[in-house]
């Protein structure tokens, strides 16, 4: 944890002790978790397992089930793989394959989740149902502690085994988990997951607009979707009695860890059942290089080197061929040694002596040696967030899901330039790349928010364990719960109570109207009256 010669470093110092002191006075024994990660994404699983490592190395024996052979090592760590059936697998390949040659978003990527054969769903919830999976409800947990990807039917498992439930998710709160502890979704300051927006920046009012209009057709999706996840709930309970409902047991949700830093922003409000910790599966201390990689950065030291990495969901022979062709052309012209991700190790781009092809890299690693110095990335979350922890600067090549987003965030925020993978130009390219290495205001950028970044009370890691033992410690967090969790759109809303405020003032109006009319039939009768006396005077 690194301090500055002011009252923070003293704050922080103070926060660790007083978790020390808590840790040694409601000490937690070593709890059985088990992690249920079946995702078919290869990042999420490195989020997750990020989570997993830090308990295991707390003392806690951990049992993960999940749908990808995890890149984590660990005694207290057991592993169960479910590997997905032939037809689920290739219908997933021929889904990300679609994504290197149409654009998408994260809009376009939801709406995938309504169809009724979509693999996502369909491979985790054949996961649950595996023989491998059974074995778990024989077993006593202490704590269930789920990847949420909308798989809300997994509920199921901690209602089967008695005990509390944690989620994680891999990006920033949206309106999907928000519900589950009752964070407040505030449309009018707070820009949702589809609006680009600048950290701090208010809103115009077409920006507003957008952000209304999408809020609400998100809320929608989700509605349909939790009817879907109902129903596979269901499906799954079968004719077993005594279970709670899917609705009672989203109701159960004792915390929901989120991989964002409210220096990120949109600064938001947040319930305490929801903690930020962002950059979980950056190490604080990197761990050594393969040779092969650390000799190659190590050679890099007068013009340094480039990482080009489209992420772990997208395989190179996704890409299309002609732009494979330009990607090769433009990096094998560079000064710069380049680092490539390239699954088929076989059938390369070419054979440039600049480049270095690896079938799997360890990005964060990579990313925190001196001589890197860009980082050609799809603008996930994960390899985000690592690039401005290490202060590199980077050129966004985004495919699809939230990835636009992100990249318009780099650009915005001065930490690098986007291009376009799907009409990708040599010259735009490589003037990217130029303009990016050779102008030091984007590395500057990154590098000054790094230290916003890294400046916390508590690491990541820190928070995981303390939040997590808090949750074992009290048996769940049903204290932490907010109001919010248990009301309807129309008690969230105060739309009841904004009837019968206007029905009050419709009452109150009708009785002054009518006060008005009699007052005004007496001063009529009264003027009458008197003009009646003033006539009989005057006869």
């Amino acid at each position: 944890m690194k301090c500055w010669p002011d009252d923070r470093c003293l704050i922080a110092l103070a926060m660790t002790t007083l978790i020390t002191i808590s840790r040694n006075v409601y000490p937690v024994d070593s709890a059985n978790i088990l992690g249920v990660f079946l995702s078919p994404s290869p990042s999420h699983l490195i989020v997750h397992m990020s989570v997993m490592k830090a308990l295991a190395e707390q003392g806690h024996d951990i049992t993960v089930v999940s749908g990808l052979k995890p890149k984590v090592n660990h005694p207290k760590i057991k592993n169960i793989i479910i590997d997905p059936t032939e037809e689920n697998q290739r219908k997933m390949n021929e889904e990300m394959s679609g994504f290197g040659t149409k654009k998408t978003n994260l809009l376009l990527t939801f709406l995938k989740f309504l169809t009724a054969d979509n693999v996502m769903f369909t491979m985790q919830f054949d996961a649950l149902k595996h023989e491998r999976f059974q074995p778990i409800y024989n077993n006593k947990y202490d704590l269930v502690i789920m990847g949420y990807f909308m798989n809300n039917f997994q509920f199921i498992v901690p209602a089967k085994l008695n005990c509390p439930m944690i989620l994680t998710w891999t990006g920033q709160p949206m309106e999907m988990i928000n519900s589950l502890v009752g964070t407040p979704h505030e449309v009018s300051y707070v820009p949702s997951i589809f609006t680009p927006h600048k950290s701090g920046e208010v809103m115009s009012l077409s920006s507003r607009l957008f952000n209304f209009v999408s809020s609400v057709l998100f809320r929608l999706f989700t509605n349909i979707m939790e009817l879907s996840m109902e129903g596979n709930y269901r499906k799954l309970v079968a004719d077993q009695t005594g279970l709670r409902t899917f609705s009672e047991m989203k109701k159960n949700v004792s915390l929901i860890f989120v991989n964002s830093h409210f220096s990120e922003g949109p600064i938001r409000p947040l319930v305490p059942g929801m903690v930020e910790i962002g950059g979980i599966q950056i190490k604080e201390k990197p761990d050594p290089l393969p040779k092969r990689l650390n000799d190659f950065l190590n050679n890099s030291k007068s013009n340094g080197a480039i990482l080009f990495s489209l992420g772990s969901n997208m395989k190179s022979s996704n890409i299309q061929p002609a732009t494979v062709e330009i990607i090769y052309k433009v990096l094998s012209s560079l000064k710069q040694n380049v680092i490539f991700k390239w699954e088929d190790l076989k059938n390369t781009p070419g054979n440039a002596s600049n480049i270095l092809y690896e079938k799997w890299l360890p990005q964060d690693d990579i990313l925190a040696h001196p001589n890197l110095k860009l980082f050609i990335t799809h603008a996930g979350k994960g390899g985000m967030a690592e690039a401005i922890y290490h202060g590199v600067p980077m050129i966004a090549m985004p495919i699809f899901a939230e990835q636009p987003t992100n990249a318009a965030k780099i650009v915005s925020s001065g930490y690098g330039l986007e291009v376009d993978i799907l009409n990708l130009k040599e010259d735009t390219f490589k003037n990217s790349i130029l303009e990016v290495l050779n102008n030091p205001i984007y590395r500057d950028n990154v590098q000054k928010f790094s230290k916003l970044y890294r400046d916390r009370p508590l690491s990541a890691r820190e928070n995981v364990i303390y939040w997590v033992e808090y949750v074992l410690r009290h048996h769940g967090a049903v204290h932490m719960q907010s109001p919010l969790v248990h009301m309807n759109f129309v008690q969230n809303n105060s739309l009841d109570v904004i009837l019968i405020i206007l029905i009050a003032l419709f009452v109150i109006w009708k009785l002054l109207k009518l006060v008005f009319k009699g007052i005004v039939m007496l001063i009529g009768m009264a003027i009458r009256k008197l003009k009646s006396k003033i006539k009989s005077k005057n006869e």
